[in-house]
């Protein structure tokens, strides 16, 4: 397996969709930096050069990814909590933040609560 910024990624996919493995990375990411590189995109990672692994690590390890990435998101989020603005008071609360509906849908957000079905019989008994 190839380590790049500190993640394993898998030795049996192409380059392109391996590199997402990495926080920071997404699909068009990955072709930019591919592009950058001279690697062919569907070259697979077991088959790359040391030099090939060398100049991805080059290019990647100059932006914010991983641990760096994760800090920063975290901290501009509690940022956002201290300043006790709308949306900060949003993730304080555990709802969504970008102004979805909440009193249908939202479950994964809410929590998933109980079947909402029979509601009526329920509360006249």
């Amino acid at each position: 397996m190839a380590r790049i910024a500190g993640v394993e990624i898998p030795r049996d996919k192409q380059v392109l969709f391996s590199l997402p493995y990495i926080y920071g990375i997404g699909p068009t990411r990955a072709k930019q930096v591919l592009e950058q590189t001279n690697i062919a995109p569907t070259t697979m990672v077991r088959d790359l050069t040391d030099d090939e692994v060398l100049r991805l690590r080059a290019i990647i390890e100059a932006d914010t990814i991983e641990g760096d990435l994760r800090r920063e998101v975290r901290q501009n989020i509690q940022r956002l909590i201290e300043i006790n603005c709308y949306r900060g008071s949003r993730h304080r609360r555990g709802l969504p933040v970008r102004g979805q509906r909440t009193k249908t849908n939202a479950r994964t957000r809410r929590g998933a609560k109980k079947t909402v079905a029979g509601k009526r019989r329920a509360a006249r008994k």
